[in-house]
């Protein structure tokens, strides 16, 4: 009868011992299951397949539609190359690769690096540098000497090997934004990311909601957001891109990348539609 009793007290020990351990089992590692999970369930879209450039178009300063200038837009390795291998040097011909459509709620994740030297009389400012244009005009409304689309731009930008020089910043070709509240008419505000220096991958993510907030994130962590994105009334373009109701917040637009003069490397470009939350 004593052994029994023992037995059962046993067994009662290593049932709460067994439960205890379940309970704080680490609520981190449930947290990660219950994220990946979520990830798995998730239907991100591969706007680059890694083999071609299906469904992207090709705009450059001075040139019609569809002309690849100098094959500066490329896949190589699996990965979408902007590539000045065949510049003598630099033309002052800007270069933008929409993807097709026009989207308004969404994530936008992207890895990119920067790679090798800038094009021979590259810009200064254009050094180990380029952009999400998002929110922006379509490929088939841009002027044939056009540098850039009307868009809100999420500016990539690498470090020089030394000081600091954020990534994930906000430029605005032809529009604005509201932060803070308070309109802003400035042309590019620095995010508060750190400094990527040489040739690393870089892991970002755009959440774009509407005419309503963007924010952006650099290894998942916040380093930016604003509101209102609108088209700005002292740009040249603006009545052109107005639209009839006459209300200047922008609510949809194209997708592009961008070609200023620095080698760039793109390995992941996929979007998350939210429109259904």
């Amino acid at each position: 009868m004593r052994t029994t009793l023992n037995l059962l007290k046993l067994l009662a020990f290593i049932v709460v011992i067994s439960l205890t351990a379940c309970n704080s089992q680490p609520k981190s590692n449930q947290g990660k299951e219950k994220s990946a999970e979520t990830e798995s369930q998730e239907n991100w879209i591969q706007l680059f397949n890694g083999k071609d450039l299906t469904d992207w178009q090709i705009k450059f300063t001075g040139e019609e539609l569809g002309i690849n200038y100098n094959n500066t837009f490329r896949v190589e390795g699996g990965l979408l190359r902007v590539s000045y291998e065949n510049w003598e040097k630099w033309n002052n011909k800007f270069g933008h690769i929409f993807y097709n459509g026009e989207f308004s709620h969404y994530r936008l994740r992207v890895e990119y690096r920067f790679v090798g030297e800038q094009v021979k009389n590259g810009p200064g400012w254009a050094f180990r540098n380029n952009g999400l244009m998002l929110h922006g005009q379509s490929a088939e409304s841009m002027e044939l000497d056009q540098d850039f689309p009307t868009s809100i731009e999420v500016q990539l930008l690498g470090g020089s090997g030394e000081g600091e020089r954020s990534t994930m910043n906000l430029c605005t070709p032809g529009t604005n934004v509201v932060m803070n509240g308070e309109l802003v008419e400035q042309h590019c505000l620095t995010s508060e990311s750190e400094t990527y220096h040489g040739d690393q991958w870089v892991n970002v993510e755009v959440e774009v909601r509407g005419g309503e907030v963007i924010r952006h994130f650099v290894d998942g962590e916040e380093v930016m957001h604003y509101e209102k994105p609108q088209l700005d009334p002292r740009d040249q373009y603006y009545d052109k891109l107005l639209p009839e109701n006459g209300d200047k917040i922008i609510t949809k637009g194209t997708i592009s990348l961008q070609a200023e003069s620095h080698n760039t490397d793109f390995r992941k470009i996929e979007l998350l539609d939210l429109s259904g939350q």
